[in-house]
């Protein structure tokens, strides 16, 4: 498996930067053909964990968030979003449906949202200092 195209993107957790990564990455991503629902999942995946990062990572100031975008031969395309925030104590229980560290409306879905429109999704994280999740989605329909 060869790398095709690599992009980096860096923009501040502000909530007007969600739908700017969304379609820098759709955009992007556009190189190997995708079907239109193959680039909607991955906008929809994208926008949680960005979304994640505005919103928990950096609850209290505006952090950066680092996108890296790979696409490869066999059309896979991987999606790094890494964040500097305050870490994840717990993924496991991170990634439990109806979870959520605040509580109150928040619906908790985020992961589970990623989860069903990709491949595989990757969470490392450490407590003060960071999170890093890797998003996989394997382009089929090559605009079929």
């Amino acid at each position: 498996m060869n790398i095709l195209n690599e992009m980096r993107l860096t923009v501040d957790s502000r909530s007007v930067n969600e739908s700017y990564v969304r379609v820098a990455v759709s955009a992007f991503a556009a190189q190997l053909d995708p079907t239109v629902e193959e680039i909607s999942d991955l906008k929809t995946a994208l926008s949680e964990a960005v979304t994640n990062c505005i919103v928990h990572a950096y609850p209290e100031s505006v952090g950066r968030i680092h996108i890296i975008t790979q696409l490869f031969d066999s059309g896979l395309v991987r999606v790094k979003i890494r964040d500097r925030g305050c870490g994840i104590p717990d993924v496991k229980q991170a990634r439990e449906p109806l979870w959520s560290s605040l509580g109150g409306e928040r619906a908790g879905l985020g992961f589970a949202v990623m989860e069903s429109f990709c491949d595989k999704i990757r969470v490392y994280s450490n407590a003060g200092r960071g999170t890093v999740i890797t998003l996989e989605k394997t382009i089929q329909g090559r605009g079929q």
